[in-house]
């Protein structure tokens, strides 16, 4: 494993989620990988950390999620757009070399070896299903207790981002419709109420 990526304690986990990037969603089941694009997930909970993301119940990487019981959330780089688009435009389900054409590179991490990582991004939640059937049909709402992380040091140290101290292609994407996208901006503090 990269000698930049170090664990992230799991109190401190949500913050990975909480500025609302774009996530890439991985899963494997019976040996097959696969990684999609989502845009909407965030954090649910602290204590056990859990997270919540919608996957379209047509998705390939959902299947291999429901059948196998863990999956793993990543934050792509501003430098991974194309990737991102790219696994969120294919179906590995159509497309057998899909991770290979997009341009995927997986690793896996200690104490998580059942779920595929992206390489190259900024941060990483390894997870397990918490079953919820009625959400899944219905809502196609997944919740998933975090049972690892891991964030690049170069771009999250001590429980906080620092995007405004690195280079831009380190940013997190954010979709807004179709192929557009942002990449999050610089950082700004307000005034605490009790002194103003």
């Amino acid at each position: 494993m990269d000698t930049h990526i170090l664990p992230v304690e799991l109190e401190k986990a949500y913050r990975l989620l909480n500025h609302g990037p774009t996530v890439l969603v991985s899963a494997s089941h019976g040996g097959i990988d696969n990684v999609m694009a989502a845009a909407w997930a965030c954090a649910l909970d602290f204590a056990p950390p859990k997270l919540t993301v919608v996957l379209d119940r047509a998705s390939y990487t959902r299947r291999l999620i429901e059948q196998g019981g863990t999956f793993a959330i990543q934050i792509p780089t501003a430098a991974q757009l194309d990737l991102t688009l790219a696994v969120g435009s294919i179906s590995g389900g159509e497309v057998k070399d899909k991770l290979a054409r997009c341009g995927v590179e997986l690793f896996r991490a200690e104490g998580a070896a059942q779920q595929p990582l992206v390489a190259g991004c900024s941060a990483w939640l390894a997870c397990r299903l918490i079953p919820e059937p009625h959400n899944q049909q219905t809502y196609d709402l997944f919740i998933g207790e975090v049972v690892g992380a891991w964030a690049d040091s170069r771009v999250f140290r001590n429980g906080h981002w620092l995007f405004e101290q690195t280079d831009p292609q380190w940013r997190s994407l954010h979709h807004v419709a179709g192929g557009h996208f942002y990449a999050i901006g610089e950082a700004m503090t307000g005034s605490n109420p009790e002194e103003v």
